[in-house]
């Protein structure tokens, strides 16, 4: 199969992945959905990596920055003027946590150092996969998130209803 169908191959897999885990409700469905059904397929071996053309990478990459920029609105600017102290509270503590789970997780179980600290890392799927690329262990690195980001995104819901007692959790945003 030519280069540009296993491509559309690959699109059509997250595209419907994607789509699929809208219908669960969970947060960020689409980039689980979609994240899971490119995953499989290129997991399954049936088809060759995708070889992305020059450039997609680094659009990809201004369009997921150009998505989480627009999140920062100035409400959201007038939020963080009180709450920077638990923000540089929560950040150090999760960045010092990453580096001693990476380490841990190293030593003890003989993952590429690399790799393990990339993985242990509190940052996003997105941008730790495309910080992973860079130093050649994007796919590792994706797949350690992966698996962070779908336990997450599935007991954390079910943790905020048992433990604040929020019986609704509202829709996902579209």
């Amino acid at each position: 199969m030519p280069s540009s169908l296993h491509l559309l191959a690959y699109l059509l897999a997250g595209i419907s992945g994607g789509l699929l885990a809208l219908r669960t409700g969970i947060p960020a469905a689409p980039l689980a959905g979609a994240l899971l059904g490119a995953g499989l397929l290129s997991m399954s071996g049936k088809l060759e990596p995708a070889n992305w053309p020059a450039g997609t990478r680094t659009a990809l990459e201004i369009g997921i920055g150009t998505v989480i920029g627009t999140g920062l609105t100035a409400t959201a600017f007038s939020e963080l003027k009180q709450l920077w102290r638990p923000a540089l509270l929560i950040t150090l503590t999760l960045v010092m946590t990453g580096l001693v789970v990476g380490l841990w997780c190293s030593r003890l179980l003989g993952m590429d150092p690399l790799i393990a600290l990339l993985g242990a890392a509190p940052g996003g799927i997105s941008g730790m996969s495309l910080v992973g690329a860079e130093f050649g262990v994007g796919a590792a690195v994706a797949a350690l998130h992966a698996v962070r980001l779908i336990t997450v995104l599935l007991v954390l819901p079910l943790a905020v209803r048992l433990l604040l007692g929020h019986g609704d959790i509202p829709p996902p945003a579209s």
